[in-house]
Formats: structure tokens, C-alpha cells, sequence
């Protein structure tokens, strides 16, 4: 039986990096070659680079006029103007040489032309607008030290002190492999556990924003003999070797004993959530390291470790994380053992910014895209406590972050759509969306979390949607923006094979419900009508299983893993499912008044009022939208 391969110890980042890295350093020196320098932007200079030859190369003129003699236009005047004959200057256009006797330059402006000559009226200094041999570079002065990274301007002044060819440092090449039985190509006929393959696309394009070159393999199956091969033979051409996954405890999961039997073992286990199962080793005098397989446990191993080796060896500068101070939502418990990397939404409502976290798991790769910066809860640390100010590492710069709309609360695929269309519709604003439920979006509306809430609550006792809810929650002035009415109903599979009709059949013996989370505003709903047909919750099964989404309850209904689920027609039109109408709703935003006229919201009113908007509800199915945009003060 194979052996598990359990850590017996998992030491700190910090640490980590620092015994990795030094042991590194000790054995790899970056090499050097000689590029053109028309090619080497981005690049980094292997020594200081000096000036073959000035700039300018000559005396020049810096204007267009006429070159003359500064001692005969003494005198001269407003009053007493000074006439030039022919043989006391000559036109020049700037750029021209300038050659003796003449020593200035008198612009075209400041002369008067006439048959015997030319008049001036004021005289010139020695030297006037003339930009004399060297006054930009000195040729053998030095134009640019040594680990410098090339810029553009760099070059035209490069080209303009006569170089043509530049040493820079040879950027490391790096060898990517993805192991696993189950992985497969993207394009490849997926079967029932297989995995598509991606995370080494990922890491191929990392490699090259962190100034390297990535060359990324096939996937290898898990067999030892076959990765100690092919790690060997790639250690012998590359500078650097990254093995993706089969770095953790499993019995299949062969990357450390490979690395023990080829070379030595630094660090393996390392005290980082998610991403514990990182391995450091080196082989024939070369870094190689393994990297877990969950996506974002990869994207944090690589960013704590890889990143920073490129710049070492590349002699790049690390690049520096734009921060912010931020208050956290909602509470985050975390264990003292490791330094927790938690992927937030960031926005700044009022004069605050608010970090809203995401899903937490190391397989969650959407919340990488949807995450606008991580908060880094550090090892020996139990958490933090909602409202309680953090540190966030940004993804986006604050500039972008301060011109988005903050929306918490209820979901819906018409969020998504307005957020495609704010930065084409209005220059530079965003929207960033959490979806917590409709109760879940007032809160934290309340607390000041959010520029508005998406909500559709139904008051039992009025039967009117949103008003009564937002009046009671909220002392200071508020508004409703009139959103969408949408159709609510019971998804299930094409052909709805269990002849789901109504509410009352959510009961019947073998029908798999999944439900949504509580305080969304569909739960309110289904509440309701089971209320209405004096159903009880305990009769559903599966009423306690939550998804956070419309789109989720789909997927787990197309699926088959449910056999109903309630949601919206758009998610059922979406995940190609059969829909049984139960309800027209109000879905619609609440917002304080303050915020009104802001430049967020009124491009957000502008949005739900646009043709264009109206054309995709149209095509999506299940809304009409006749109120959209309208504001009513509550």
C-alpha cells in the first residue's frame, strides 16, 4: 500500500522564504545576454550602460530663425532697431548646425524682413537659443546603472547616445508541469472525474508579468517513474521547475519523494491558508518548486514564493501591493496555525472603505476573479470581528475601487449585466456585487457596508414588496429605486420528469428540494406560500440545503443533485431547465437619499433606464421593466 506523505511540521511564510531563498541565492547567479535595444523594453540591465557619443552632436539651433553674430546686434531696440545685411546671418530652421562666426540665434518672430536685409529690435545674449555640443548627454557619461529595468524613454535616449546592442540580465525560463490521472487537455471529451486542466495556464502567464519565460507541458499521469523523468530532464535545460500538484498528503501524491530522490528538500508544509501543501526544493544547483492543486491554494503558493524567486534571479525589484484600511463585513474566524489569505470585494461607501468577504474555499477559483484583494489574517490569530478595521492587499487600484457602486444583497443575472455595462456606458465606474440575500443586503446597508441593496421582500400583512421592510429598518432618508419584476417559480429538469405542478408537490415522497439562503427574499417567498397552504418546512426534503445564488440552485437542479429548486425564469432560461411559475415579484434597489446624487448611482439610474438594458431583459426572459429607474422616497 502506498504511504501517506504527512507534514510533520509547517513553518511560516516569513521563514520559509527566508531559509528557501538564502540557500538559493548561494547557487544561482543570473546569466546575461546582449539584446538589441530597440527590443529591450521591460528588460533589466545586467551593467551600467555609458554614452558613445553627445547629444546634440553639434551646436545647434533650438529655434527657427536666424543665426548671427551676438556683438552686432548690440544696441538695439524698440527705439533703435538694428538693421543685419546679408553677410551678418544666415536662416536657420531648428535643429541646424550652428557654425562660426555665429553664436546666437534670433527667432523669426522677433526679426522684420526688408530689401536691404533684416531689422531686429532687441539684442541677443551669446549663446541665445542655441542648444550647445552635449547639453542633453556627454558622450562617456553614464546613461543608466546597472539592474535597471528599461523603460521606454530609456530607449530613444539609449538610440540617441549611439547604442544599438545592450547587455541585459537573460530572463529565467521556467518549466511547468501539471500531473494527475485525472487531469485533461481544455477541448479534451470530459468524462465523469475528470478535471480540466488550467492552473498551469495560469502560472504560464504569471511567469511572464513576473518578468520570466514560461514553458508549460503536458499533463503527466500519476506515476513516480514517469515525473522523475521528466522533472530530471527539464531541471537539465530550465532555469526553474514548477510541479503542479501531488504536493500533498495523498497516497498518490509523489512531487516530495521525487524531489528527495533527485535532490535536497528545503521546506515542505508551509503555514498558509489555503495553500499549506507548498514543496522547496533543489535539484543540480536549480529551484524547483511544487505547487498544491486547488487554484487558489496554486495562485497564493505562487505569489508567496515563486514571484519573489523570479524577481531574485531576474534582479527585479519585487513589486510593491497598494494597501487600504478597510472594515470587514461580516466576522472571520481562522486558525492560529496558519496566515489566512481571504479573498474580499472592496469599495468605498462614504468616507469609508468596506471589505466584503468571498467564498473561503481552496477550489473557489471565481472568487480570484470576483476578488478585489485579499485580507490577510496572520498566523496566531483567531480572526476578526465585523466592523473591525483590516488591512486589504489590492488587486485593483483605489482609484478604480472609489468609483464603483457597493451592492449587497439579493442576486439576480441582471446584476451582471448592469456591471458589463457600466464601464462601456460611463467612463471609469464600476459595479462590484455580494450577494448576502435581501435581509443580508439591509444590513449591511444599515451598517454602512453599501451604496444600495438589491431586495424583493414581501410583506405578508400589506402584500406589498420592499417599502414596509426598508421604513422600519432604517432612521435616516431612504429611497427605492424601481428595479425589474421578474417571474419566480420552481426550476426543474427538461421534461420535468417528477410532474412537478405546484408549491403543494415540493412535498412528495422522493422530490429533492434545494432551498435558498435564509433572509433572501426567494426563501421570504417560498415561506409564504407553504404558510398560505398550511405547509410545514419539515414536510420538504432537502429545505435546509442553501445556495447563495439563482444560478446556483440551477446548476445543482441541472445537475440532477436536486430535483427542484426555486429561482428566477432568466436562471432556468439559462441552465436549459423546464420552469412552473409561482409568483410575479419586485425586484428593486434601496438606497439612502444621500447617496442620490452621486455620479455611482445616477449612472446606475441611467443604466436601468437605457434602451439597451431593456433590449437584454427582453432577450433573457422572465422581467418587464416599465417602472425601471424610477425613484420613490420611503
Amino acid at each position: 500500500m502506498s504511504k501517506r506523505n504527512l507534514y510533520l511540521k509547517t513553518i511560516p511564510v516569513e521563514e520559509a522564504r527566508e531559509k528557501y531563498f538564502t540557500r538559493v541565492s548561494e547557487i544561482i547567479k543570473p546569466a546575461s545576454e546582449t539584446i538589441p535595444v530597440i527590443d529591450s523594453l521591460d528588460r533589466i540591465t545586467k551593467s551600467a550602460v555609458y554614452a558613445r557619443y553627445s547629444s546634440p552632436l553639434f551646436n545647434a539651433s533650438a529655434m527657427d530663425g536666424i543665426a548671427v553674430r551676438a556683438e552686432d546686434t548690440k544696441g538695439a531696440s524698440e527705439t533703435a532697431p538694428v538693421l543685419l545685411k546679408e553677410d551678418q546671418y544666415v536662416v536657420v530652421d531648428t535643429g541646424d548646425p550652428i557654425h562660426n562666426p555665429f553664436d546666437a540665434v534670433i527667432m523669426a518672430e522677433d526679426i522684420v524682413e526688408t530689401d536691404e536685409g533684416v531689422r531686429i529690435t532687441a539684442s541677443a545674449a551669446p549663446w541665445q537659443h542655441i542648444r550647445p555640443i552635449g547639453e542633453d548627454i556627454v558622450a562617456g557619461e553614464m546613461i543608466l546603472p546597472r539592474n535597471h529595468k528599461i523603460r521606454a524613454i530609456d530607449i530613444g535616449v539609449l538610440l540617441s547616445a549611439g547604442i544599438l546592442d545592450i547587455e541585459v540580465i537573460k530572463r529565467p525560463e521556467v518549466a511547468v508541469f501539471p500531473t494527475g490521472t485525472e487531469i485533461i487537455e481544455p477541448g479534451t471529451e470530459i468524462k465523469e472525474g475528470s478535471i480540466i486542466e488550467s492552473n498551469s495556464r495560469m502560472f504560464e502567464n504569471m511567469i511572464t508579468v513576473a518578468g520570466g519565460i514560461g514553458h508549460r507541458f503536458p499533463p503527466i499521469i500519476d506515476d513516480y517513474d514517469e515525473i522523475l523523468k521528466k522533472v530530471s530532464d527539464a531541471v537539465d535545460k530550465y532555469d526553474m521547475v514548477i510541479i503542479n500538484a501531488g504536493s500533498s498528503a495523498g497516497t498518490e501524491d509523489y512531487t516530495v519523494h521525487v524531489l528527495r530522490e533527485l535532490g535536497e528538500v528545503i521546506v515542505h508544509g508551509v503555514a498558509v491558508k489555503p495553500g499549506k501543501p507548498v514543496i522547496l526544493a533543489i535539484v543540480r544547483g536549480k529551484p524547483v518548486i511544487g505547487l498544491p492543486g486547488y487554484p487558489v491554494s496554486a495562485y497564493i503558493g505562487f505569489e508567496n514564493f515563486v514571484t519573489p524567486l523570479l524577481a531574485m534571479m531576474g534582479r527585479r525589484p519585487e513589486s510593491s501591493v497598494e494597501t487600504v484600511e478597510a472594515h470587514i463585513s461580516k466576522r472571520l474566524v481562522s486558525s492560529l496555525k496558519h496566515r489566512e489569505y481571504v479573498r474580499v470585494k472592496v469599495g468605498k461607501v462614504g468616507d469609508k472603505f468596506v471589505a466584503a468577504p468571498l467564498a473561503r474555499g481552496a477550489g473557489a477559483a471565481m472568487s480570484l476573479v470576483r476578488a478585489d484583494g485579499f485580507c490577510v489574517i496572520e498566523q496566531n490569530s483567531e480572526g476578526v470581528e465585523a466592523g473591525e478595521k483590516v488591512n486589504i492587499e489590492l488587486y485593483r487600484s483605489k482609484s478604480e475601487i472609489e468609483n464603483t457602486v457597493v451592492i449587497i444583497g439579493s442576486h439576480d443575472l441582471i446584476l451582471d449585466i448592469i456591471a458589463d455595462m457600466m464601464p462601456e456606458k460611463h467612463n471609469n465606474m464600476f459595479v462590484s456585487s455580494t450577494h448576502v440575500g435581501s435581509m443580508g443586503g439591509l444590513m449591511a446597508l444599515r451598517r454602512g457596508e453599501a451604496h444600495m441593496a438589491p431586495i424583493h421582500l414581501l410583506d405578508e400583512e400589506t402584500g406589498q414588496y420592499n417599502v414596509s421592510y426598508v421604513r422600519r429598518l432604517f432612521d435616516e432618508p431612504m429611497a427605492i429605486i424601481k428595479g425589474v419584476n421578474r417571474i419566480q417559480g420552481i426550476m426543474v429538469k427538461k421534461g420535468n420528469p417528477l410532474g412537478i405542478k405546484g408549491i403543494e408537490d415540493l412535498t412528495e415522497n422522493g422530490v429533492r428540494y434545494v432551498n435558498r439562503q435564509r433572509g433572501a427574499g426567494t426563501r421570504v417567498l417560498l415561506d409564504h406560500l407553504l404558510k398560505e397552504k398550511g405547509i410545514s418546512t419539515e414536510d420538504i426534503n432537502g429545505y435546509e440545503r442553501e445556495m447563495t445564488t439563482h444560478m446556483a440552485v440551477a446548476a445543482a437542479v441541472a445537475s440532477e443533485s436536486a430535483d427542484a429548486g426555486m429561482g428566477v425564469l432568466s436562471a432556468a432560461n439559462a441552465m436549459d431547465l423546464d420552469f412552473i411559475e409561482v409568483a410575479y415579484e419586485e425586484y428593486d434597489f434601496a438606497v439612502p437619499v444621500r447617496f442620490l446624487e452621486t455620479p455611482h448611482i445616477k449612472a446606475f439610474i441611467d443604466i436601468l433606464q437605457s434602451e439597451e438594458f431593456k433590449a437584454k431583459l427582453e432577450e433573457m426572459g422572465g422581467y418587464t421593466s416599465e417602472s425601471a429607474g424610477t425613484v420613490i422616497n420611503v
